[in-house]
């Protein structure tokens, strides 16, 4: 639901700012609850590989209507499960911090809504739904319309909220404005499984990789998402610097293990990329056990390359910042208390891994003054070769017992799976695969469709029937005559460009136009609504005559003779030539022809995505696959 506020501008982003409740405190405040939910967070993002840029918070500065606030942007770039950790971290957030308000959206406006498309109230809409989606204790809240607005809400456009109204709305009255059960579960569910989730979300492969690149992602493990972007958005230009390595020659290489992101991985593994000659890195043949290993480390050092060579060659400031202080030494004591080291001892070499990561995070996210330029990730690598001692013999020591890499049949996704998948995002339930309790009542079917063409549609679009305990349709005859009045030409209208063709063509002149405007007149005068709708009828009868002598009539399938019988009674009097009109005009059974058409097309999807499908399963009903034309075709082949 995109509205027309000011989202978050760039594509791939999204934005999240952090309000304090009226009375909670100003500048001074909201700073601390930055500081302290950068410690707070800090075991969860320390080693978190960032798509492209990482969460953090800080402080604005009031402008316009918007008041004072903590927040940010990050963009996520191709993996939209950044976007959601996100959302779980500001859900978070608002339970730790009571006296916040948090606001989330991105450059498709208000996303959390799109998630819950389905069970939003009618009068929400993208043009009045601008601050009023807020996360207040944990919970969902939506700001309803008021009195006014809701009385009006189909002829006017609801006014949007400043954002100062809606923190005073949400403080005095924040049970009133929690988002309906089924919207809060829609929301909910798409970031169930934080934080485990974030472990499942890696993929760990074998690389065969320089020794420098080795120690750099010791360091630096999130430095191989800017590696594979680098690799991935590749141009004629950077792929230059690969034509002789010198930051990374290929000579002294050894296999390790990397972690990526299953996104990350995608996009690496399924670019096709012969290396230049000139550059040393040459490949083994694909039948080769490790060719794969060897295929990524080649594709991942280009990455690495590409990335230094954008930068300046002049020596980076080394100087490392000294880690003392309370915040310090209250964000260690926030990392050991999350069991972050995991019970590694202390002084070992995982712990000095795990403790340099942690002082990263600290330095970029809560010890960095707003004011310093983000170092870019060339100048980083650079940074870490200068400052790191390695042994390529304890490199090769270690690539001789690597645990084993993870399985990528991830990659591959069956028919059947992409169908689970979808079903599952839409929430459809499982039905039963048991022909015995599948009962599929093709009234039901009928109905279905006549309730669904019997729904008045908009330019928004048309209802679809969900509920059969719905209101039957009410005829209104002085509507309906009206209608009728104004098709027939009543009221005097002007003709479009192909009527005037057609009057040119047939030379219609005026007088013959005055001649049938005046018959119309007095036929307007004389007849009567119920004479009309008469007249209506025995033209229609009269198009069914004609009809039912053609093979369009006969292609119908009409009603069994039982089922008229009682109106052939009453005809019984008429002539001769009457009775057998109406003996070949059989009724039509509508019912009959819906179902058979409707079947006919569903066969002929041969199970894919249809016309038929569609609209069925929108109403909720399914229909089984077609065994009968299945055993007919393996019959055939037999």
């Amino acid at each position: 639901m995109q509205n027309r506020g000011k989202a978050a501008a760039a594509e791939d982003a999204v934005r999240y700012r952090l309000f304090a409740v009226p009375g909670a405190g100003g500048e001074e405040r909201l700073r601390r609850c930055a500081d302290g939910i950068a410690v707070r967070l800090a075991p969860l993002l320390a080693a978190y590989i960032w798509q492209r840029q990482r969460f953090r918070l800080r402080y604005v500065p009031p402008c316009g209507d918007t008041p004072e606030h903590i927040g940010g942007t990050t963009l996520f770039g191709d993996n939209v499960e950044d976007e959601w950790f996100i959302v779980y971290l500001v859900r978070e957030i608002s339970r730790a911090f009571p006296e916040l308000v948090a606001r989330i959206d991105d450059n498709d406006g208000e996303f959390l809504l799109i998630e819950a498309a389905d069970f939003l109230p009618k009068w929400l809409s993208p043009e009045n739904s601008e601050n009023r989606v807020f996360f207040y204790k944990g919970e969902l809240h939506i700001i309803p319309l008021s009195e006014t607005e809701e009385q009006q809400w189909e002829e006017l456009p609801a006014e949007s909220l400043t954002i100062s109204e809606s923190l005073a709305l949400l403080s005095a009255h924040s049970e009133k404005f929690l988002a309906a059960e089924p919207i809060r579960r829609a929301v909910y569910k798409r970031i169930d499984g934080y934080p485990e989730k974030i472990q499942a979300s890696y993929h760990r492969a074998h690389c065969y990789l320089p020794a420098g690149i080795v120690a750099v992602l010791k360091q630096r493990p999130s430095l191989v998402a800017a590696a594979v972007e680098a690799f991935y958005l590749r141009d004629p230009t950077d792929l230059r610097a690969c034509r002789s390595f010198h930051t990374f020659p290929p000579e002294e290489r050894v296999m390790t293990v990397v972690t990526f992101t299953k996104c990350l991985y995608a996009q690496l593994v399924q670019q096709k990329f012969a290396p230049d000659r000139r550059s040393g890195y040459t490949l083994p043949p694909p039948s080769h056990p490790q060719y794969k290993a060897h295929e990524l480390g080649m594709k991942l050092a280009h990455g690495f390359e590409i990335l230094c060579s954008k930068c300046s060659k002049v020596s980076p400031d080394v100087k490392r910042n000294e880690f003392r202080g309370p915040l310090w030494e209250r964000y260690l004591r926030s990392l050991k208390e999350k069991d972050y080291f995991k019970g590694e001892m202390e002084g070992s070499a995982k712990y000095l891994e795990l403790l340099r990561m942690a002082e990263h995070y600290f330095q970029q996210s809560v010890n960095k003054p707003e004011s310093s330029v983000e170092m870019s990730p060339g100048d980083e690598i650079l940074t870490l070769l200068q400052t790191t001692t390695f042994d390529v013999k304890e490199f090769e020591r270690e690539a001789s017992c690597l645990p084993a890499e993870d399985d990528d049949s991830w990659l591959e996704i069956s028919p059947d799976a992409l169908d689970l998948m979808l079903k599952e995002a839409t929430g459809e339930s499982h039905r039963s695969t048991n022909e015995e309790e599948q009962k599929y009542d093709l009234e039901a079917v009928a109905e279905s469709m006549k309730a669904f063409v019997s729904k008045v549609s908009t330019h928004k679009g048309a209802e679809m029937p969900w509920s059969s305990d719905e209101t039957n349709i009410t005829f209104d005859v002085d509507s309906f005559t009206k209608a009728l009045d104004r098709i027939l030409g009543a009221d005097s209208e002007e003709l479009d460009s192909d009527d005037l063709d057609e009057e040119e063509e047939f030379n219609f002149s005026d007088e013959d136009d005055d001649d049938l405007d005046a018959e119309y007149q007095r036929e307007d005068e004389e007849v009567s609504p119920k004479e009309l709708i008469g007249s209506l009828k025995s033209y229609m009868d009269e198009m069914d005559r004609e009809l039912a002598q053609t093979n369009v009539g006969k292609s119908f399938t009409t009603q069994k003779k039982g089922a008229y019988s009682a109106k052939a009674t009453t005809s019984q009097n008429a002539g001769l030539d009457s009775e057998e009109e109406d003996a070949e005009l059989t009724p039509v059974d509508v019912d009959m022809n819906l179902v058979t058409n409707l079947l006919e097309s569903y066969s002929a999807q041969a199970g894919l995505a249809g016309p038929t499908s569609n609209i069925l399963q929108s109403m909720g009903v399914y229909l089984p696959e077609n065994t009968d034309r299945v055993g007919s075709s393996e019959d055939a082949a037999e």
